[in-house]
């Protein structure tokens, strides 16, 4: 369970998979991880919760050795270190546009002397690992995920992806085609564009290109761009596209009379 293994998957160039928790709830929580994620994304940005919603789902993630992924509302120390010390394995920092926030990002998510983020975890408290060595280790644990959403993040990708410490570049589809006058169109040849190029900037830097769709066709396709760390849908809405198809089927055809 500890460390758990994306980061060394990430070193090791090999794909990451996850998928999204939409609410948190335990037991969805365990319907999610008996799928086996590298990870699972508990969003904080635009969900109405807080860490303090998530009890201990993250703990409950990394004793089914599934790496739990906290996305936090901005790059803020303090929502960045209630975030990790709640069990986050991977801390997502939404709108990342300059070297110096890319730096500030760092700062926050590693322990002295890499870092500023102030100690004192809680999730192993629920898990029953060893609090000390827990904190020694954090630094080689802690995988830090950036997310390029704008013109402007993409203009400096070069620059970030020099300022050691950040394991993957995460775009953000909607907001990059916002940021592009194409709000809600991710398709847009635009939004494509770019996508298909950050995998290629970020080649032998040590970096993985991230991003997150849900369907799988496209996310083959980002695969084969060279994305390597990629979430997969969630799996509340897959669900209901299964439930609101068998549905029609059934209205039409209650029998399955041919």
């Amino acid at each position: 369970m500890y460390p758990n293994g994306v980061r060394a998957k990430l070193k090791a160039g090999e794909i990451v998979l996850g998928t999204a928790l939409a609410v948190p709830s335990p037991i969805v929580a365990g319907m999610i991880l008996s799928t086996e994620p590298d990870f699972v994304w508990l969003d904080l940005e635009h969900q109405p919760f807080g860490t303090e919603s998530l009890g201990a789902i993250p703990a409950l993630a990394r004793m089914r050795g599934v790496a739990p992924m906290i996305r936090v509302a901005w790059n803020d120390p303090a929502l960045i270190k209630k975030a990790y010390d709640v069990g986050a394995v991977i801390v997502m920092i939404p709108q990342v546009n300059t070297v110096d926030e890319a730096k500030k990002a760092v700062e926050y998510s590693r322990y002295p002397p890499e870092g500023s983020r102030g100690i004192s975890p809680t999730w192993p408290m629920v898990t029953g690992e060893d609090w000390v060595s827990v904190i020694k280790s954090a630094n080689e644990e802690t995988v830090l995920v950036i997310q390029l959403e704008s013109v402007e993040a993409f203009e400096n990708i070069d620059e970030i992806a020099k300022v050691p410490g950040i394991d993957v570049i995460l775009v953000g589809p909607m907001d990059l085609s916002a940021s592009l006058g194409k709000i809600t169109e991710t398709g847009s040849k635009e939004v494509q564009a770019i996508m298909k190029e950050v995998p290629k900037r970020l080649e032998g830097t040590g970096i993985a290109a991230g991003t997150t769709l849900g369907d799988l066709s496209e996310i083959q396709e980002k695969l084969g761009w060279g994305y390597r760390f990629m979430n997969v849908g969630n799996a509340i809405s897959y669900g209901a596209q299964t439930v609101k198809q068998n549905l029609e089927i059934l209205r039409k055809n209650p029998t399955g009379a041919r």
